[in-house]
């Protein structure tokens, strides 16, 4: 599963998502791609199985790039534990998503395939997607 290899600091503010997305907002390496909607975190174990699923449908042909990363930590406190005594230990990574950018890319399949697989793919995340295509020049 993706996760930093090192961070500046061990623990995150949990934050707000607001405004849409500027940067990574256009398709950049691949033909198709699979476009956020609206805000919220995508953990590293969501992108893993959406990987998971795109290339499993495409029988591993074509090529595939993840354009978020987990690179947030989010902390949990033991269960039945009572307040207070800090801010629990990080327990999983997260990608802070914002509405219009771009999750996944795909090249080298049909349409037909891509659309399929982006699909499942979409199945696993929390959040309203949609797919996107490269405009023919």
């Amino acid at each position: 599963m993706l996760q930093p290899i090192k961070t500046k600091f061990r623990k995150a503010h949990k934050g707000r998502i607001h405004g849409l997305a500027t940067s990574g907002a256009t398709l950049s390496f691949g033909e198709y791609g699979l476009k956020a909607m609206e805000p919220d975190r995508i953990t590293a174990r969501q992108i893993e199985a959406a990987r998971r699923a795109m290339t499993r449908h495409m029988k591993r042909s074509g090529r595939v790039w993840i354009r978020i990363f987990p690179d947030v930590p989010v902390s949990k406190k033991p269960l039945e534990v009572r307040m207070g005594s800090g801010k629990g230990t990080p327990e999983l990574w997260v990608a802070r998503v914002k509405p219009g950018r771009i999750m996944f890319e795909i090249d080298g399949v049909p349409i037909q395939l891509a659309k399929e697989a982006l699909a499942l793919a979409a199945a696993k995340l929390p959040i309203k997607t949609r797919f996107v295509a490269r405009i023919a020049e």
